[in-house]
């Protein structure tokens, strides 16, 4: 083993409120390793992270980096110990060319630094790295995996000898991926240490020496990562067993349910973001929706749920054409909707009850418009019951409960209106294994029930494991349409990049 390059020694962080994100934790990352950081959403990985990125202070402990204690009042002073973080939203100015960009962020350590020098360094780091960008080129119109190199780049031009990367792969194509992880050994043969926060076992088997697993935010181990098998380490971040691959029967489609004809939606700059889409989904099949983040999944959810306009094409549910129907009128003809992000499916400041009856308020409504909350209690408690949902009551704030449970009421308030047809973007995302075995297992009983389902996923693992068939998304166009087996990653990869394999 090299000499360590991050030491953080009995790392407590209380918050004024009194909760513990992290206690007593040891965290040591040696020079030139790339070590993985597992955990359960909410065990602390991030704020261990940001402690050491200087964005927040520890309750107690201290930082050793390249043996030397030191204490940071901010990220600038982290930077200036040659510590750099690549988050998982990117912090590029979109309007700005590359080395605009990269101008700026090298001006952090070297204010007097020209245009000309910077574009130097950075040219020598790309030959040095084998990372290749055009520097002259607007970011906004590049790649999501050609920026991410401009951000990698960006932290080694301020001499980043320790990089953090946070979920890197979440928003990468398969090829993307590859990339990436050639250019994770190349820093590693440079001396270059890596942590690498994931919640993807199979990328952090293949590309870590070394993993550290936290749980409610205790360390359990570091552990060498050849030494250990995924099922291992979803043991060890969940405490129990965990079924990596789910099993499912053949699928028995039946009517069709939804038909999409011709279906063009704008973003909200008005660009064309759906272009032309026609798919048909079957009752007891699930049908994926696979590609890169922003290339219209969203807009395509949000159009069939009715809460984005639709200025060209159709939409029939049944024998009905709901093209023009309101959400509501959609919830009541069947229809259900489970948004890609918590913090827009749910209100978090209301309690678990309310954000139930949310969408489920046409029933409990009386003749005189007030709201049942008799009835309201039941929706709430079966949702609690069915889906196993660990809250202290149904009238808790649902922004005290993990995000594994909050994926669980949106789901959950769906399923109980007992629709015929579902609509689900990102189901897992965030989520650490257990609840995402949880989730999965529920679309697959959904499906067995005769519920068409149509799941949005930028996790390929997940519409591979999933899916009856495929269909491939690319800015906002319908690639390719068939069954799992049809699908190398290699032709899946190509096809999310917009590159027909023939």
């Amino acid at each position: 083993m090299t000499e360590p390059a991050v030491e953080m020694l009995h790392i407590t962080k209380i918050y004024p409120d009194g909760v513990v994100a992290l206690r007593d934790v040891n965290f040591v990352v040696h020079k030139g390793e790339i070590h993985g950081l597992l955990g359960e959403n909410g065990a602390g990985k991030t704020t261990l992270m940001r402690i050491l990125y200087g964005e927040i202070k520890p309750t107690k402990g201290e930082i050793i980096i390249f043996g030397k204690k030191v204490k940071f009042r901010g990220p600038w002073d982290a930077i200036k110990h040659g510590i750099g973080m690549v988050y998982q939203k990117f912090t590029l100015i979109p309007t700005f060319t590359v080395i605009e960009n990269l101008h700026l962020s090298h001006l952090a350590i070297n204010p007097k630094a020209t245009v000309a020098e910077t574009r130097k360094k950075a040219e020598e780091l790309m030959e040095t790295v084998g990372l290749k960008v055009p520097l002259d080129s607007v970011v906004e119109e590049l790649p999501i995996g050609v920026q991410q190199r401009v951000e990698i780049i960006k932290t080694l031009l301020r001499d980043a000898k320790i990089l953090i990367l946070d979920e890197p792969t979440s928003v990468l194509t398969p090829i993307e991926t590859e990339e990436l992880f050639k250019t994770l050994a190349r820093l590693k043969e440079l001396g270059i240490t890596v942590i690498f926060i994931t919640h993807k076992l199979k990328e952090v088997k293949r590309v870590t020496d070394r993993i550290t697993v936290l749980r409610r935010g205790r360390k359990i181990d570091t552990v060498e990562t050849a030494k250990v098998t995924e099922v291992d380490l979803a043991r060890m971040m969940v405490q129990r067993e965990i079924v990596l691959k789910i099993e499912k029967k053949p699928a028995k489609p039946g009517r069709i349910a939804l038909v999409i004809g011709d279906l063009w939606v704008k973003d909200e700059r008005g660009i064309d973001a759906v272009k032309g889409v026609s798919l048909e989904l079957r009752e007891g099949e699930i049908l994926g929706i696979a590609g890169v983040q922003g290339n219209g999944q969203r807009e395509l959810a949000e159009a069939i749920a009715g809460i984005r306009k639709i200025y060209k094409g159709r939409i029939k549910l049944y024998d009905k054409d709901i093209t023009h129907f309101s959400t509501l009128e959609r919830y009541r003809n069947g229809l259900a909707y489970v948004p890609d992000s918590r913090v827009v499916g749910l209100v978090l400041d209301m309690t678990l009850r309310e954000n139930v009856v949310l969408t489920n308020i046409y029933r409990i409504l009386g003749r005189l418009g007030y709201l049942d909350w008799a009835k309201g209690d039941e929706i709430a408690r079966k949702v609690v019951e069915e889906l196993e949902v660990v809250t202290p009551s149904i009238l808790t704030p649902v922004k005290y409960l993990s995000g594994g449970n909050q994926q669980k009421v949106m789901v959950g308030r769906e399923i109980v209106r007992e629709p015929q047809v579902f609509i689900v973007a990102e189901p897992t995302q965030g989520l650490d294994v257990g609840a995402t075995e949880f989730i999965r297992k529920m679309l697959i009983k959904l499906r067995d029930n005769g519920k068409a389902i149509l799941l949005i996923s930028t996790d390929l693992d997940e519409i591979l494991q999933l899916s009856d068939r495929i269909a491939v998304i690319y800015e906002g166009r319908i690639m390719a349409v068939g069954k799992p087996e049809e699908f190398t990653l290699e032709k899946l990869g190509l096809l999310m990049g917009g590159v027909h394999a023939e």
